[in-house]
Formats: C-alpha cells, structure tokens, sequence
C-alpha cells in the first residue's frame, strides 16, 4: 500500500506517518516544504526519524504550486492524507493572503490531482474552527458552520471543495474536524508547548488570554493517529464525509495549567490578559459520528496524555 502525506515534518503529518511506517508493506511519499512558521529543527528532527525507514520517500515541495506533484504522476498511489497548511487562527489574522495560498491553492492542487489519478480515497485536515462562535453544545457535524477568521473560512473553503469534487468527479474524500489536538511531537506555537516552553525556560513570554477562560476539546494525538488508521481501510457510504475528531471533554485552560504544574513538578506565576481579536470562548465537539463509524470507543483521559507530552518534552530537550 502506497500513500501520500503532505506536511510530513508538521505535528499530525508526522505522528500519522511514523505509526504507519510501523507496519509491513506500507510505504509513506512525504512532502513538505519545512518552513519556518515554528521550528525548522523540530521539523527536520521529525523527518530524520522518518527517514529511518526504507519505505519512506521525502519530497520537499510547496503545494500551492501548480506543479508541485508531477514527480508523483508515476508512481503507484494508493491513499492521500492531507496535513499540510499554514497554521494559527491568530496568525491569519496579521497575514490573511499565506492562508489563500497554502490552504485554499493548495487544497486544490491536491484534490484536482486526486482526482487526475484517480486515487481511492482523500483524507484532509479541516479544522473546528470552522464552526465560529456557536451556542449550542456539543458541536455536531450538521451544525451550520460559521468561521470567525481566515483560518477557519480556508478549511471552510476545502470542506465545500471536496464536496463539489464528489459530485462532479466522484472523488472519495474524508474531512477531518480537529479539535483541539496535543501530545508528543506538538506544535510549539499551541498552547500546551508554549506554556512547557515557559515552565522551564521562562521563554518566550506567555500570555493567558482571557485569563485562562477558555474552554477547549483537547484531543489526544494518539487517539487522532488511531483513528485515521481505521479511516484508510474503511468503506465510506458516500462520497465526501465530515467527522470531528475530538474527546467530547471541554477542559478550560486554567484547569490544565493547574495539571500541567502537577505532573511537571514546576510553579510559575502567569500574567493574564483580555480576549483577543476572533478569539472563540469554547469548543466543545460531539464525537458520536466517529466513534459509530471507526468503533475507536477509548480517548486517552487528558492526565494521561499530559504525563506522555511532558516526559517527551523533557527527553527531547534533555532537561
């Protein structure tokens, strides 16, 4: 079995390929263009340890490019995951025009190519930041969607892409709805790093927007890896389907800051501020739809996850 991974050195590209790797007669084609929107040395870590395995091929590509798969036209593809997108609701708002062309071009470029080679399934990441600012709890995948920010309208614009590409060209697409997603390996940019990253380096500043307030889905990366394993062999009753991949279990932030202290061992006085600009209150997702589907019933309880992504943390800068 052969399959693609676009934003194979990010967080999710990278745990999802590394699982895969694992077992017999998969072969992993990785793209990514490993820029600098967080670590490039973290990226490059990840893809040193992918590249271990002889059943991994790196191509280092941007994929708002037009033709950016033509060294993949011959090659026999099975599956395409789809991770690769310029990331951070905060940072789409400063710079809107790097989501249009990354997340919007881009998804395009790969699903038009999809479609070319008639590949079996698509498998892409959307976001639950497409739901905006909602009201009604838990967030169900038939829930109108409403984005507040560029960020959450690019993954809007994908999930409306793939649906169209179903109807009119019968491309089998998957779209993932990602809460609020940690673990080993993480985005240094998200919450649970930065805080790490301050506990124990007082670097860089850390803000606690809203004074710690918000309510979040967290999601453990293993569960988010588990589950997309289950989605590549399954049948799909129709064409193009959404899932939110989340715990169904809202934390707020203070909350994990209080067991982020615990486990680690570690106090640090915290400077809250106000909201910021299309920050949204609370997520909260409904998980019925996946676990039905996939029967992946177990989410890993949020004090275990933290215990795994603290002791990574720690081996990982050698603290």
């Amino acid at each position: 079995m052969n399959i693609v991974i676009t934003g194979v050195c990010g967080f999710i590209g990278f745990s999802v390929a590394r699982n895969l790797l694992k077992k017999k007669n998969i072969k992993v084609i990785g793209i990514d263009n490993i820029n600098n929107y967080y670590s490039t040395k973290l990226k490059k870590d990840r893809l040193k340890i992918l590249k271990r395995s002889k059943n991994f091929i790196f191509f280092k590509k941007d994929i708002e490019k037009e033709n950016t798969f033509k060294d993949l036209i011959s090659l026999k593809i099975d599956f395409f995951l789809h991770f690769a997108a310029q990331a951070g609701v905060r940072y789409s708002i400063k710079y809107p025009r790097k989501y249009l062309n990354s997340n919007i071009k881009g998804f395009f470029n790969v699903i038009d190519f999809c479609n070319k080679k008639k590949i079996k399934k698509l498998i892409y990441a959307s976001s639950s930041s497409v739901y905006g600012e909602n009201k009604i709890f838990p967030l169900k995948e038939k829930f109108n969607i409403n984005p507040k920010n560029f960020y959450g309208y690019s993954k809007k614009n994908n999930e409306e892409t793939a649906e169209i590409y179903s109807k009119l060209y019968n491309v089998r697409s998957i779209g993932l709805r990602f809460f609020t997603i940690y673990g080993e390996w993480g985005r240094p940019d998200m919450f649970m790093l930065k805080y790490l990253n301050f506990l124990f380096f007082k670097n860089p500043k850390f803000y606690l927007y809203n004074h710690g307030n918000h309510f979040r889905d967290f999601t453990y990366i293993g569960d988010a890896v588990n589950i997309i394993e289950k989605l590549i062999i399954k049948k799909q009753k129709n064409k193009h389907e959404i899932f939110n991949i989340c715990s169904n279990s809202p934390i707020k932030i203070t909350k994990i800051i209080e067991l982020i202290n615990y486990y680690s061992k570690r106090k640090i006085k915290v400077k809250g501020t106000g909201l910021q600009l299309a920050d949204i209150i609370k997520t909260h997702g409904d998980n019925k739809k996946i676990k039905n589907f996939t029967n992946y019933k177990r989410f890993t309880k949020i004090d275990n996850g933290i215990k795994n992504l603290i002791n990574w943390y720690i081996d990982y800068n050698k603290i």
